[in-house]
């Protein structure tokens, strides 16, 4: 993949892979901070990288991961310091439904919300979602079916009480 190729994939892939991010960690800047560093780090990889081979698979697998360690490192460390000396970043607020939808999804096991996000806001095949996640398909099918069920509950249970 050359430098052109590169600009397309990251104009036409950023916006995306940030709400898939943020639908399975729950934070939209550390979604954008872990999308970033995954870019940055696919730069150095871009020769190898290939339209072919699902970067945009890869990409989001590694912002994945990004925000897992990162999850893993302020649970050891209630602030990191550069982070306490940093300005707080001005970020457009979210609707009343992504943040109903991201309150739902982060009540959701972590596998039911991965495989959720990643067939349908991510728009994976079932086989596909089952390569990412490294589970059979049918376990994949059993997280969607278990994972859509209980979002439904939660989200019209968030809808109840906002009537109330």
């Amino acid at each position: 993949m050359d430098s052109e190729e590169f600009d397309v994939l990251y104009r036409t892939s950023f916006g995306s892979l940030v709400a898939q991010v943020y639908a399975m960690c729950g934070n939209r800047a550390e979604a954008q901070d872990c999308v970033q560093e995954a870019f940055i780090r696919a730069w150095d990889k871009r020769h190898t990288l290939d339209r072919a081979s699902s970067p945009e698979g890869w990409l989001r697998t590694t912002a994945y991961r990004i925000a897992v360690s990162r999850w893993r490192r302020s649970r050891l460390a209630r602030r990191a310091p550069d982070r306490a000396l940093q300005a707080e970043r001005q970020v457009e607020p979210p609707d009343v439904e992504s943040v109903a939808l991201a309150r739902a999804l982060q009540r959701l096991p972590v596998e039911q919300r991965r495989a959720i996000v990643l067939h349908h806001l991510a728009d994976l095949p079932v086989a596909e979602v089952a390569r990412e996640v490294g589970a059979p398909e049918g376990t994949v099918k059993a997280r969607l079916s278990r994972g859509r069920a209980a979002l439904a509950d939660l989200l019209s249970e968030s809808e109840r009480s906002e009537h109330r």
